[in-house]
């Protein structure tokens, strides 16, 4: 196999999201070859990715890329990647909550972290967003546990609950919880229509919109795209118009794929999921569709779902407008997705006009799938 490198790397689903695992020493220094090793190894740019390890959706075409961390109190440093399936590029603009679930398992594995029984803490560095997330991962007789009673909605079965906080995750992109400073601002659409959104920015930036302000239900689900493609053009616009507005971007043009989120939301209602289960308005706390790139997300990104709940509980936002009052009770929201519900506790507090997210916890579940050496070809490095 002269014609190839072989490079170590761990294929694992964190969550809903699947995704390789390599780490940093592995990879070329060059940032730039870097991104082209990782797009050879996904098999990126070719819709299928038949050539690599991708799997021709946006939600297993992600790369987590892993380091020993030199920084205080962190055990490791955490690089998050959308891999590109039609183009050749590797997105670093935000942080994935569901691959995030992965990291600790892997840095246990790989021995970056010294093990405590029956439950290891692993400190993560996100260098995407600068942030600390805090993950709790059940050890025992020295190996991480995997299986377990623990389900999440969107993965068949259950396995053993990983609970990840993330810390002081106001700010992951902007600096600012409330980017303009207000809990609801005004866009103009490109048909000229002016609607009401709310910019929050919660381990990612996103902007939310009421479904009902844009001739939605709210629970639509990815098949309905596809006879109604003017549903992702009009989220496109709304993503692109806050970006600006944010700060992400100068023009809607120079707006990254991933970078903010865009979801529409409304207010608890039953609906069926996109296997058919029924999920019973009495049961969630609010209703919200989001994107995957450049389709509409089969679940819900974590980190979004933190932005999203904690959009639900600063008041007057138009989020907070459609929640059920149990949750500003509770501070804990349940969201209802394409796949099922998700449950995020939000340690919220506002200090005269400001507020402060000192905390957001989520729980998962992750498992490796494979592990040994992805081959790539010697011609991507020259």
């Amino acid at each position: 196999m002269g014609e190839y490198l072989k490079i170590p790397a761990v294929l694992m689903r964190g969550g809903t999201s699947k995704g390789v695992y390599l780490m940093e020493s592995d990879l070329p220094a060059d940032s730039g070859l870097r991104d082209q090793v990782i797009l050879a190894i996904y098999g990126s740019p070719d819709i299928r990715q038949i050539n690599g390890l991708g799997g021709a959706d946006p939600l297993t075409s992600k790369v987590a890329i892993i380091a020993p961390s030199v920084r205080e109190n962190v055990d490791v440093d955490y690089t998050f990647g959308y891999v590109g399936i039609k183009d050749a590029v590797v997105d670093y603009e935000g942080n994935c909550g569901n691959m995030s679930s992965g990291v600790g398992p892997f840095a246990i594995q790989q021995g970056l972290v010294a093990i405590t029984e029956p439950i290891t803490k692993v400190r993560i560095y996100n260098t995407n967003t600068k942030k600390i997330i805090e993950a709790e991962i059940p050890v025992k007789d020295g190996e991480v546990v995997t299986e377990g009673d623990y389900a999440i909605d969107g993965v068949p079965g259950t396995g053993a609950k990983i609970v990840l906080n993330f810390l002081n995750s106001g700010g992951s992109k902007t600096g600012k919880l409330l980017p303009t400073g207000n809990v609801v601002d005004e866009i103009v659409l490109k048909d000229g229509k002016k609607v009401r959104v709310s910019l929050v920015d919660a381990a990612n930036p996103s902007v939310f919109i009421k479904a009902t302000d844009i001739g939605l239900t709210g629970i639509e689900l990815p098949k309905d795209t596809e006879t109604n493609p003017d549903i992702l053009e009009l989220m496109e616009d709304i993503r692109t118009t806050a970006a600006v507005m944010m700060g992400l971007a100068t023009s809607k043009d120079a707006v990254g794929p991933a970078v903010p989120k865009v979801a529409f939301v409304s207010a608890p209602k039953d609906y069926f999921t996109i296997n058919g289960v029924a999920v019973k308005a009495k049961d969630i706390d609010l209703v919200a569709r989001t994107k995957a790139l450049a389709v509409m997300h089969k679940a819900y990104a974590v980190t979004g779902g933190i932005c999203v709940s904690t959009a639900a509980l600063i008041e007057g936002t138009v989020v907070n407008e459609i929640v059920g009052e149990q949750a500003k009770v509770r501070g804990t929201v349940r969201l209802g997705h394409p796949s099922g519900i998700l449950d995020f506790e939000i340690n919220l507090e506002k200090n005269g006009e400001k507020w402060q997210l000192d905390k957001a916890g989520v729980s998962r579940t992750a498992r490796p799938i494979m592990d040994g050496h992805v081959y790539v070809s010697r011609r991507v490095f020259g």
